[in-house]
């Protein structure tokens, strides 16, 4: 075989060479979940409530604070054109959302409660609610585990969400 056939013979074979490997994982985004414990006000309460303060306590260690509230909304599709860009939009919902920082949220269990008062000034009724975060892989194994801590309130108490 002369230099020009070797030379076609090693292009040809360095070309299968990535086949032999697997393919590297998709990269992770460049986001961090929050150590939250995140409350969400049903839009058929939000009338009755001006203020929040929660407690959660996990492992030991407990943090409390009156929750800044901001308006909740959901997410509108408003389809795709036809080169294929898709968009949406957000729309309010009528919920009122807050977050309560921990500095390490974990799996452990939570014991939150949560008080505050009406619009008139009346306290809103003390609720309590011992529940355990939920632990997920939203973009894969290879990005690390999210833990999420989600609470909902309403008329008739509070609820994991």
């Amino acid at each position: 075989m002369g230099k020009i056939g070797l030379a076609w013979t090693l292009a040809a074979m360095t070309s299968l060479i990535p086949g032999c490997y697997p393919e590297s994982p998709p990269p992770c985004p460049a986001i961090a979940m929050a150590p939250v414990v995140a409350l969400t006000i049903q839009a058929s309460y939000v009338d009755g409530v001006k203020s929040i303060r929660m407690k959660a306590c996990q492992d030991g260690a407990c943090t409390e604070a009156e929750l800044e509230l901001f308006p909740g909304s959901v997410s509108v599709d408003q389809g795709c054109a036809p080169e294929g860009v898709c968009s949406a939009t957000s729309s309010p919902d009528g919920t009122l959302h807050g977050n309560l920082f921990l500095p390490n949220l974990t799996e452990s269990p939570i014991d939150a409660t949560v008080s505050g008062t009406s619009p008139s000034g009346t306290a809103l009724p003390v609720r309590t609610l011992t529940f355990t975060p939920k632990g997920d892989y939203p973009f894969g194994e290879q990005c690390g585990r999210f833990i999420t801590a989600n609470l909902v309130l309403d008329a008739d108490g509070l609820r994991q969400g």
